[in-house]
């Protein structure tokens, strides 16, 4: 897991093999969205089984509102063979860019 500031993390989204990981609930949408973005909301009992089903040979940028739960989510992942990338300070930080 690597953490990114926002411009880093926007210089990624175009990279090829990348996917963005919204971990946010859906309510929290309303914040804003990164577009392209798949939601999985980390705090779902499925969210381990809806990870489990993905392309581990892709980068995810990850992102919830403020950082903290897309660390999380990055950890997990990375414990499981993934290559993730956390937007430092969330989708506030996304929005204030």
């Amino acid at each position: 897991m690597k953490n990114l500031s926002p411009e880093e993390f926007k210089n990624m989204l175009d990279e090829e093999n990348t996917l963005v990981i919204d971990v946010r609930t859906p309510e929290e949408e309303i914040e804003g969205v990164i577009e392209g973005s798949l939601n999985i909301n980390i705090m779902d009992p499925s969210f381990p089984t809806k990870i489990e089903t993905l392309d581990k040979a892709k980068k995810y940028l990850v992102f919830c509102r403020s950082g903290g739960r897309s660390a999380t989510a990055c950890q997990f992942m990375a414990k499981n063979g993934f290559d993730t990338y956390n937007l430092e300070g969330g989708i506030i930080a996304w929005n204030a860019m």
